[in-house]
Order: C-alpha cells, then sequence, then structure tokens
C-alpha cells in the first residue's frame, strides 16, 4: 500500500512539473537562481525539467497500475532520487553560498521520496 501511495504520488509530482516546465522553462531556472543564456540552455532546461521529469513521472504511475513494474520504480526512486538528494546535500554543503528555500524544498521532498521508497521495497 505505502509503495503504491508513493508511485501515485511521485509519478503526478513529477509529471505535473515536468509539464510546466516544458511548457515554460524559465520556471525552474527562476527557481534555481539560473540564467538561461542561450538557445542551447533554454532547449537544455526544457529537456532536463521538462522531458525528462515527465517521462519519469509517467513511469511511476504506469508502476502503480502494472505489477510488473512496481518493484523497478520503487527502485529507480530509491537510487536516482536518492542519488539526487545526497548529490544536492553534498553540494549544498560544500558551496559559500547560501541556500535558499527552493534546495531545503528539492532536499525534503527527494529524501522523503527515497526514504519512503526504501521502505516500501522492504515491506515486500
Amino acid at each position: 500500500m505505502l509503495g503504491k501511495i508513493v508511485l501515485w504520488a511521485s509519478g503526478l509530482i513529477f509529471a505535473a512539473y515536468g509539464v510546466a516546465c516544458f511548457v515554460s522553462p524559465e520556471l525552474p531556472a527562476g527557481y534555481a537562481g539560473l540564467t538561461i543564456g542561450s538557445g542551447d540552455a533554454y532547449a537544455e532546461m526544457g529537456a532536463m525539467y521538462g522531458g525528462l521529469q515527465f517521462g519519469f513521472g509517467l513511469f511511476c504511475l504506469l508502476a502503480a497500475l502494472k505489477p510488473a513494474f512496481y518493484r523497478p520504480a520503487l527502485t529507480l526512486l530509491v537510487m536516482s532520487i536518492g542519488s539526487l538528494a545526497l548529490a544536492r546535500l553534498y553540494s549544498a554543503w560544500d558551496t559559500q553560498w547560501m541556500v535558499a528555500g527552493y534546495t531545503w524544498g528539492a532536499l525534503a521532498f527527494e529524501f522523503a521520496v527515497a526514504v519512503l521508497a526504501a521502505i516500501a521495497l522492504r515491506k515486500e
């Protein structure tokens, strides 16, 4: 049950945020304090924050519906979102600048998703 909740919630959040970032690549750039200075940068923001997150969200939603994808999707959440959280934490700790609410919110979300997915995997 926990795994399905994690997959549905993650899928909806990633898919919705992916669509928003695909439509407006300036959205994630603004949140993170980045400047889009070229067409390549615009395409990169749209692809990585839009396309990749949308596809990731769709996979989580599919896994919530198809038992064959359930464990692989939870494993993917633990590994990819957990790695993202660890890298963000290290980078936030290693920088000389203060990080803002965007980073702390992302860290909280990423660690929560990874830990809950890991718990769901262990319960199976």
